[in-house]
């Protein structure tokens, strides 16, 4: 199957899925990433769900719980196609981006580099068992972190996901980022990098 057609069947496919069944994901999630020892870092860059992503949002609350930082990714205001990442805490100011998706106003809150985070979690439309991603299409994430590939000090580039999002195999291509582990409702996916 190519890119558009994995696309679709999954974002119809994890869309279909009820409020409850999200919810219960978001739980189950949480869990996954707590067993895997990721607990402990301090920085974490997590996103609100969208268009029947699976959210984050039980462990960024526990995050947050712990006085870890929280971050979200914010849509460049000049670079196209590419992230800013805003601090998230109880004074933040939020506005919607072109997308609809909720994002820290970057007037009013304080941003760090990429490189700068220990993990960062990004949602996912489709990954295999080799550790390639398939995005939305955007580029946003390859675009944001190609300058870092270089860099000795990188954080953890982890993408979540529903388990049924994952496929044999995915076309990449050059400058897909590769991922150190998928977390999913069922399991914690690791990858050689």
């Amino acid at each position: 199957m190519n890119k558009t057609t994995i696309r679709r069947q999954m974002r119809q496919k994890r869309r279909s899925l009820s409020a409850i069944q999200q919810k219960q994901a978001s739980i189950l999630l949480a869990r996954q990433i707590e067993r895997h020892h990721l607990r402990f870092q301090k920085r974490w860059a997590l996103y609100f769900a969208n268009d029947g992503e699976i959210s984050p949002a039980i462990w960024l609350k526990k995050v947050s719980d712990r006085n870890h930082a929280v971050y979200l990714p914010v849509l460049h205001p000049i670079h196209h196609n590419r992230l800013w990442f805003l601090k998230l805490d109880a004074n933040t100011r939020l506005r919607k981006n072109k997308y609809g998706i909720f994002e820290p106003d970057p007037r009013t809150t304080s941003r760090t580099p990429a490189w700068a985070l220990n993990v960062i979690c990004f949602p996912l439309v489709a990954f295999d068992t080799t550790g390639n991603r398939l995005g939305m299409g955007g580029g946003y994430y390859d675009r944001t972190f190609a300058p870092i590939r270089t860099r000795i000090k990188k954080p953890k580039l982890v993408g979540l996901a529903h388990d049924f999002q994952q496929v044999e195999e995915l076309p990449s291509e050059p400058w897909d980022i590769a991922l150190h582990g998928v977390a999913t409702d069922r399991a914690f996916y690791r990858f050689a990098r």
